[in-house]
């Protein structure tokens, strides 16, 4: 009698974690399908692609770019770089507060096994590496005397984006060795973006 009950307790014992392995499998196929459904909609727009231009074997796709701002007078209209930096500014604040906000709502979450736990303070440091050091080249490339910039880490890509009149070679280099010093990025996953 007691070999059947040691075995009907088992029986339940790994019904319960499979139970609970299927409930947590479902939930991430549920948010992963909402993820897909809410980029789907929000990409798809009115359904036509234009294609904004064409590849050039001869372009290295990794150096600065330049963007022009419109010009009054003979002037170069800079409020609306500084407007453009500022609500770049709160618009990465914003969604770095959203992805917070979410990694603390699953933390607090009963359910999660100590691994899943261990998964989320990971990620979560990684999200507060990044913030860190996101300030830490903006704040080199103002010390290098340019008067506003931008850096978005993303993983292994790193973006930045120059307040400035006009890149020199020497700069865009300068700019390039701080980036991959400072995140261990690859040069070919950088990009710098040219504001005047």
């Amino acid at each position: 009698m007691k070999y059947c009950n040691k075995n009907s307790k088992e029986a339940i014992q790994v019904n319960m974690i499979l139970g609970k392995r299927h409930i947590v499998l479902a939930a991430l196929v549920l948010a992963l399908g909402i993820a897909v459904y809410l980029n789907w909609s929000f990409s798809s727009g009115d359904g036509d692609f234009a294609v904004s231009g064409t590849l050039d074997e001869g372009k290295n796709y990794g150096d600065a770019q330049y963007v022009d701002a419109p010009e009054k007078g003979g002037e170069i209209e800079t409020a609306s770089t500084s407007q453009f930096f500022s609500e770049a500014r709160v618009t990465r604040q914003k969604s770095r507060d959203e992805a917070v906000e979410a990694l603390t709502q699953m933390f607090q979450d009963a359910e999660l096994t100590d691994m899943q736990k261990a998964e989320l303070a990971v990620k979560a440091s990684a999200v507060a590496d990044a913030i860190e050091t996101e300030g830490k080249i903006e704040n080199m490339l103002k010390a290098k005397g340019f008067s506003d910039c931008l850096v978005y880490i993303d993983g292994d890509r790193v973006d930045a984006v120059i307040k400035t009149g006009g890149l020199l070679k020497e700069e865009v280099a300068q700019i390039k060795d701080i980036l991959v010093e400072e995140t261990g990025a690859a040069a070919d996953d950088i990009s710098i973006t040219e504001a005047k």
